[in-house]
């Protein structure tokens, strides 16, 4: 399988971030779409479906990663 570059994967991760605290406080549209736009780039990177696993996919490939809980990635 194919990874992404760390520094991608950050970038990635950072916006995605970013944008859902934007929506949270300020609820609008324009962060959404483009929090789907991320979300996917996201899946696509990690070979995932779901954003959720995409996250913890790509936490597990930063570099200095230190997740101890890897439950989601054995379904």
């Amino acid at each position: 399988m194919l990874m992404a570059h760390p520094a991608v994967l950050r970038k990635l991760v950072d916006e995605y971030e970013a944008l859902r605290a934007v929506h949270a406080e300020h609820g609008n549209a324009e962060p959404r779409s483009r929090i789907t736009e991320v979300a996917c780039a996201l899946c696509i990177s990690t070979g995932t479906c779901d954003v959720d696993a995409a996250l913890i996919a790509a936490y597990h490939q930063l570099p200095g990663a230190q997740v101890h809980d890897d439950a989601l990635l054995a379904r």
